[in-house]
């Protein structure tokens, strides 16, 4: 179709950077809700070159979800917009489907058009239940809920920044062919920060790196990683809620910018045996009054008395929580101690297959690092669940709890025992939620095998919560 009588926005790199970056800094600025409301607003009337704002928001297991409103229809009638929650899989039953969106309106993002399509800018939604409380299963409005918690009460703010490992396979839709195939085909055999300028994984790279940048993400560095057509594109820490978002954006780039290549960005945490698979190294720190709280030049390694106690709430319940972190049947195959995976539940400054790292920090850098975190997690439950479980949680009288010989589970069925014998992750779900991430997981475990063995199984990729559809899903 022609495209000469549409005026629809488009707008440069930088400039899409420049907005995107005023809107973060009023994000870590806390600039008042109204006030940014007001501001969207206007700018959706103004701006006669967008015709549809796109609408965000994660279901339980961490699917992405997206709703395009019509500007119009939306500036006149943001404040009653519904959906129905029984299609989402872990919301509600039939019988009571409606639910509600509300506009997060400081979550606004411009995307690139000729990546995303002309004329649409994007903002994260907030599931409203019938009685207009937040909706229990919406894991990023109890986030946002528990972070606001803590800066009232305590003048914290939770920062995170994550390291997402991703592969490049051949082809479009290469997880859902993978029961035709059987096997994912590598773009790129070099590994470990080698790739020649101009091949695909580098093309790859170098693309979604620029739409980032656009997006406001203000990346740090990029490279392929150690298995072959493996990737990771590190950018910089952010408040927890926004730094969650931006997992979800950062995983949507890559599939988009994969597909206009022919080619598919995968999050599986092992999607080929016998190489490092997929792993979401999660950094976090709190801040307070504008200094970091894990800082101590006299600790141990540098971390303050209050990061270890963080770090020591984290390895008890690091079985308890296991299942939040590594989602699926696949997640289990990279916990795998060969390939410098973190099944162990230790904190070491070195000792990679520990489940926490202590990296080398300063003043303003010094973190935590949960590396039994697989990328295929849903962002939320996984920052909610170390965050609030490092700050809340109980510690364990174990000898030498940070180096004692314990272990993470090797598959999703120990997993599943733990998470459901477990009283803190009722604690922090509740009955409710937490029954229905259970039975979940239950479901797209029993339709695998329950040995992982030495290949992937058709049915650990076909029904894996990232890659299923319905009609997928009722192949029995």
């Amino acid at each position: 179709m022609s495209t000469e009588l549409r005026n629809f926005l488009a707008l440069p790199y930088d400039e899409l950077e420049e907005l995107n970056l005023k809107a973060k800094k009023q994000r870590q600025d806390r600039v008042a809700p109204h006030k940014v409301q007001e501001d969207r607003i206007k700018y959706l009337t103004d701006e006669k070159r967008i015709k549809a704002v796109t609408v965000l928001f994660s279901d339980l297991e961490g699917r992405l979800h997206m709703l395009d409103y019509d500007k119009k229809f939306l500036i006149n009638s943001w404040d009653n917009l519904t959906f129905d929650g029984s299609s989402i899989r872990g919301f509600t039953a039939q019988r009571e489907s409606d639910l509600r969106l509300a506009m997060d309106w400081a979550s606004f993002y411009w995307a690139p058009a000729d990546v995303f399509g002309s004329g649409k800018v994007l903002v994260f939604g907030e599931v409203i239940d019938k009685d207009g409380t937040p909706y229990s299963a919406d894991i990023r409005g109890r986030l946002k809920t528990f972070a606001g918690e803590m800066y009232k009460k305590e003048e914290y703010t939770l920062n995170a920044a994550n390291e997402i490992e991703g592969f490049l396979f051949q082809g479009s839709d290469a997880e859902r062919r993978y029961n035709e195939t059987g096997k994912f085909d590598y773009v790129n055999t070099g590994g470990y920060y080698h790739s020649l300028p101009g091949d695909p994984l580098r093309t790859f790279i170098d693309t979604t790196a620029e739409v980032q940048r656009a997006m406001g993400f203000q990346n740090e560095k990029d490279h392929p990683e150690v298995a072959p057509s493996q990737f990771e594109i590190n950018y910089g820490y952010g408040e927890v809620v926004q730094a969650a978002d931006q997992i979800q954006l950062y995983k949507l780039i890559c599939r988009q910018v994969a597909t206009r290549m022919g080619l598919t960005a995968s999050f599986l945490p092992k999607p080929v045996v016998g190489v490092n698979g997929n792993g979401m190294h999660t950094n976090v720190s709190i801040s307070k009054g504008g200094k970091n709280i894990y800082w101590d030049p006299k600790g141990e390694e540098k971390l303050s008395k209050f990061g270890w106690a963080f770090v020591d709430r984290l390895l008890t319940h690091g079985n308890d929580i296991c299942l939040l972190l590594n989602a699926s049947v696949n997640a289990y195959r990279r916990l795998d101690p060969h390939f410098e995976a973190p099944n162990q539940l230790k904190a070491s400054p070195v000792d990679r297959g520990s489940m926490i790292r202590i990296p080398i920090g300063n003043e303003r850098s010094m973190r935590v690092e949960v590396r039994s975190v697989a990328p295929d997690a849903n962002p939320y439950l996984v920052m909610y669940s170390i965050f609030r479980t490092g700050i809340e949680g109980e510690t364990a009288k174990i000898k030498n709890l940070r180096q004692a010989e314990r272990y993470l589970p090797d598959n999703i069925y120990l997993a599943l025992d733990n998470f459901r014998k477990s009283e803190w992750t009722t604690k922090l779900l509740g009955e409710d939620v937490k029954g229905r991430y259970g039975d979940l997981k239950q479901a797209a475990a029993d339709r695998c095998a329950r040995q992982l063995g030495t290949f992937v199984k058709v049915p650990e990729v076909q029904y894996h919560h990232e890659v299923y559809n319905q009609f997928l899903w009722n192949l029995f």
